[in-house]
């Protein structure tokens, strides 16, 4: 993998070993393993469903790197669901899963962490739209984060799973190794509490409440040919949103804490749209949504002008997420004038996830 170059300001550039390693080989455990658990491993079937998340922005690209999670963020979750089954065995280590190094590497995490030396079967599905802005590979984590956990009696907090996830998030690379990715605590959040997370630095879960309840939401993909993955990512999110963070992070915490919050608590979706509307032209988000050209912010600004109450893009793109009181067939027909479509129909998820029990 190269060297990136990051660039924060005139006086701010440094280098970064985009290395690459095998899973297990670099466990960040945060001293959870001082713990001395006492673990109790359940017989049968521990099956997790947890919602995928639309990644509203992150508050300060200059609060986080690969191997540095954090930066804040707002983000909701979604009905469109990964689901993670696991099973206790006396030994060894079974994935059926088609990005199995992502899952083997917090398996060997976890288990350093908790001291459990017995063995898991593990099988994963997620909801196969990666690398569009739904957050395909955090939900599958937080699913299994959880079933791993519970199978083993439960030694860790909601908390403990998310911040061990966000320190150990990584993506896999084409030779089949993993490097470290960006994670902000917001997708794992999310999906553990369901509606609206607002994460603070160091993936703390500052606020959290029901979002849109009974609103339909509408995910669009707008065609482009622009990667949001890999280093295409590491050099948008590490540079130029890194620099315009640096101007407009405190009006965007600022929009959250004045505006937003408020918003949330009488539940009134306009004025909600009309933050996030504000938040995608400032900072990191401007850089995040001008990656995919101008040609997003015309199709989120005739969305608006349509009527519709909540436009946003979604994570670094190229989703645009709806969230109105309008039908579906109202949305395709304002859709079908742009050459747009809808990519998947959905409401907001304000329960979280589920743990059940299988034979």
């Amino acid at each position: 993998m190269p060297v990136m170059m990051i660039r924060g300001g005139d006086l701010d550039l440094v280098e970064y070993d985009f290395r690459t390693f095998l899973p297990g080989e670099i466990p960040k455990t945060l001293g959870l393993e001082k713990n001395n658990y006492r673990l109790r491993p359940k017989k049968g079937k521990i099956v997790v469903k947890a919602p995928a998340r639309i990644h509203l922005s992150v508050l300060d690209m200059n609060r986080f790197a690969p191997d540095h999670a954090g930066g804040g963020g707002i983000g909701f979750a979604i009905q469109c669901y990964c689901t993670a089954e696991v099973e206790c065995t006396r030994q060894g280590l079974l994935i059926d899963y088609n990005r199995s190094v992502i899952i083997e590497n917090f398996v060997a995490v976890f288990n350093k962490a908790v001291g459990y030396t017995g063995g898991f079967k593990i099988k994963a599905t997620d909801h196969e739209r990666k690398h569009v802005g739904l957050g395909s590979t955090s939900t599958v984590m937080i699913a299994v984060a959880t079933a791993l956990n519970e199978a083993v009696g439960s030694p860790l907090s909601n908390a403990e799973l998310r911040t061990l996830i966000g320190h150990n998030y990584v993506e896999e690379t084409a030779d089949g190794a993993i490097a470290f990715g960006f994670e902000t605590g917001v997708g794992p959040a999310a999906s553990t509490y369901g509606g609206m997370a607002v994460m603070g630095d160091e993936l703390v879960l500052v606020y959290h409440h029901a979002f849109a309840e009974g609103k339909n939401v509408f995910i669009v993909v707008p065609p482009t040919d622009i990667s949001s993955a890999g280093t295409k990512e590491f050099d948008l999110l590490m540079n130029r949103a890194r620099t315009l963070d640096y101007r407009d992070r405190e009006l965007k915490a600022y929009f959250l804490l004045m505006d937003f919050v408020p918003a949330l608590e009488r539940n009134d979706l306009k004025k909600i749209g009309d933050v996030i509307w504000e938040i995608e032209f400032r900072g990191s988000k401007r850089a995040e949504v001008e990656h995919h050209s101008y040609r997003i912010y015309q199709y989120m600004s005739m969305l608006r002008e349509a009527g519709l109450e909540f436009v946003g893009m979604s994570s670094v793109g190229p989703s645009i997420a709806i969230v109105t009181d309008k039908s579906r067939k109202e949305i395709q027909k304002i859709l079908a004038p742009l050459d747009l479509s809808i990519a998947i129909a959905t409401k907001v998820d304000n329960n979280g996830l589920s743990v059940t029990y299988g034979k």
